[in-house]
């Protein structure tokens, strides 16, 4: 599969070397970490979700509410092309699984019509595992190493 999106050339060719095993098994068997254990579950910080196995940009911060399910949840993709979709009757119902476009690494569910207060109708519920989290960085951040006056 050939994509140009960013952290493609990072894929690698066995994810059990580069994932842990609680990794693995969310992102390459399709689990589901346990509601309110995740590391973003109730993150508030402003910046960007990518996806944990390739660094695939997949959401913003300005994209996430408080659903009170235990998992984030985003009304939107930061854009269509970043992720796919698989219809998931595993557990006797109708589920669409979100999906990394990039490295096919599982991420989650997309649901709607449950009536949230957002400008979609579709709450993705994705695991805190499938994710790492980039802040942004404000004008006022500091480099490390000190402070403007310890040089002087």
């Amino acid at each position: 599969m050939s994509n140009s999106l960013p952290g493609v050339g990072a894929i690698a060719k066995n994810w059990r070397e580069v994932l842990n095993p609680q990794e693995y098994h969310v992102l390459r068997e399709a689990g589901t970490e346990r509601a309110f254990t995740g590391e973003y579950w109730n993150t508030t910080a402003t910046g960007v979700y990518s996806c944990r196995a390739c660094g695939t940009e997949l959401f913003r911060s300005t994209q996430k509410f408080e659903s009170h399910c235990g998992w984030p949840s985003f009304f939107a993709p930061l854009a269509e092309d970043r992720v796919r979709y698989l219809e998931d009757t595993t557990l006797g119902m109708r589920r669409v699984e979100v999906r990394c476009a990039a490295c096919d690494s599982h991420l989650g569910h997309v649901f709607e019509g449950e009536g949230y207060d957002t400008p979609t109708d579709l709450r993705y519920c994705i695991n805190s595992i499938s994710l790492s989290f980039e802040p942004e960085s404000t004008p006022d951040t500091k480099p490390a190493g000190g402070s403007e006056s310890a040089a002087q």
